[in-house]
C-alpha cells in the first residue's frame, strides 16, 4: 500500500474520478459530491499527472474517458463498490441501517425532497442516501438496492418494479410569464409562445412535438425556443418566466399547487407508461430496503 500512496495524490481522487467517469461530466460530478466543477477538474488533472497519462478527453460541455481511462475506471469503480458494500454492512451491523436510492436529479429534488420529512417521521431509524446520476446506473454492479426507473417491465427485465406514478405531461409556465405575454388557453395558441425544450441526453423523454401530436396538432410547428439538457434547469427557467415548459405531473404538481407554476390548456398527454421503484431481482433486499420500498408504496399516485 505504500507504493499505492506514491502513485495517487489521495484516496479521495479515486472517488472524484469515479463520479466524473460515471457521469461523463465534471460539473455533474461536482454536483453529486458537493464540489465545484473547478475542484473536480483540478483533482482529476492532479491524478492524471501522478499516473502520467490522460484519463479524459475534454470536449464541449462534457468529458469522455480515454482508452486508458476506461480500463482504470473499470477497476476503480469495482474496487469502490466493494469498499462501499463493506462499509454499509459494517454500519448495518452496528445498528445503523442505511439504504441507497438511485434517481435522477429531477426526481430527487422535485419529488423526493418535499417528502423527506414524511420519510424521516415514518422511518426515523433508516439513513437514506440519494445517489443522483445523469443516466440510469446498473443497480447490480453498483450495489444499489433501489432505484427510480421509467418505462415498462419489458424495459427492465432484470428488476422488480413497483408503479409509483403514471407518466402524464402538460404545459406549465410562471404567473409572471402569463402577465407579460398572456395566458395561452388552447393548444394552437402555444405555437405563438416561447417554448422550453428538454434535450434529454440519456433517458427517453416526451418532446413538444409528441405532446402537440397527442393533442391532434402538428408537432412540426412547435417553435424552437430555448433548449436545455437538464430538467431541473428546464423547470427553473419556467419558474423564472423564460418560457413554457412541459411538466411531468408527478414532478411539478406540488409547484402548481403552491403557485410557482401555472398549468396551461386542458390537454394532458398520458403515455401509458409509469415511473417505478425498481430493485434487482437477483439480490436479496435488506429489511431496511424493503421498508423503504413499502414507504414508496404509500406515496404512489
Amino acid at each position: 500500500m505504500a507504493n499505492l500512496r506514491s502513485l495517487l495524490p489521495s484516496a479521495g481522487s479515486l472517488i472524484i474520478f469515479e463520479a466524473a467517469g460515471r457521469l461523463g461530466s465534471f460539473t455533474a460530478a461536482g454536483r453529486e459530491l458537493g464540489m465545484s466543477q473547478a475542484a473536480v477538474s483540478y483533482a482529476v488533472g492532479r491524478l492524471e499527472r501522478h499516473l502520467a497519462i490522460p484519463l479524459f478527453r475534454r470536449e464541449h460541455r462534457r468529458v469522455r474517458l480515454t482508452e486508458a481511462g476506461e480500463r482504470f475506471f473499470g477497476d476503480v469503480s469495482l474496487g469502490l463498490s466493494y469498499v462501499q458494500r463493506s462499509a454499509e454492512e459494517l454500519r448495518a451491523a452496528a445498528g445503523e441501517p442505511n439504504v441507497t436510492l438511485s434517481a435522477s436529479t429531477a426526481f430527487a429534488s422535485m419529488w423526493m425532497v418535499p417528502r423527506l420529512q414524511d420519510f424521516r417521521e415514518k422511518l426515523p431509524d433508516i439513513d437514506l442516501r440519494i445517489q443522483t446520476a445523469d443516466r440510469d446506473v446498473d443497480l447490480v454492479s453498483d450495489n444499489i438496492p433501489l432505484g427510480i426507473r421509467g418505462g415498462a417491465q419489458a424495459d427492465w427485465p432484470q428488476y422488480g418494479l413497483m408503479p409509483l406514478a403514471a407518466e402524464k405531461v402538460y404545459p406549465v409556465c410562471s404567473a409572471g410569464y402569463c402577465a407579460r405575454f398572456g395566458r395561452p388557453e388552447t393548444v394552437e395558441s402555444l405555437f405563438s409562445h416561447t417554448l422550453i425544450h428538454l434535450e434529454e441526453p440519456y433517458r427517453p423523454a416526451a418532446t413538444w412535438g409528441e405532446w402537440f401530436h397527442s393533442a391532434g396538432a402538428d408537432g412540426g410547428r412547435a417553435p424552437k425556443g430555448l433548449r436545455i439538457n437538464d430538467y431541473v434547469l428546464v423547470v427553473q427557467s419556467a419558474i423564472e418566466g423564460q418560457g413554457i415548459a412541459l411538466g411531468w405531473h408527478h414532478l411539478v404538481d406540488s409547484m402548481v399547487k403552491r403557485g410557482l407554476l401555472v398549468r396551461l390548456t386542458a390537454h394532458i398527454m398520458s403515455t401509458g407508461k409509469f415511473f417505478h421503484v425498481a430493485w434487482p431481482l437477483e439480490a436479496n433486499l435488506s429489511d431496511a430496503a424493503r421498508r423503504v420500498r413499502d414507504w414508496f408504496a404509500t406515496q404512489a399516485a
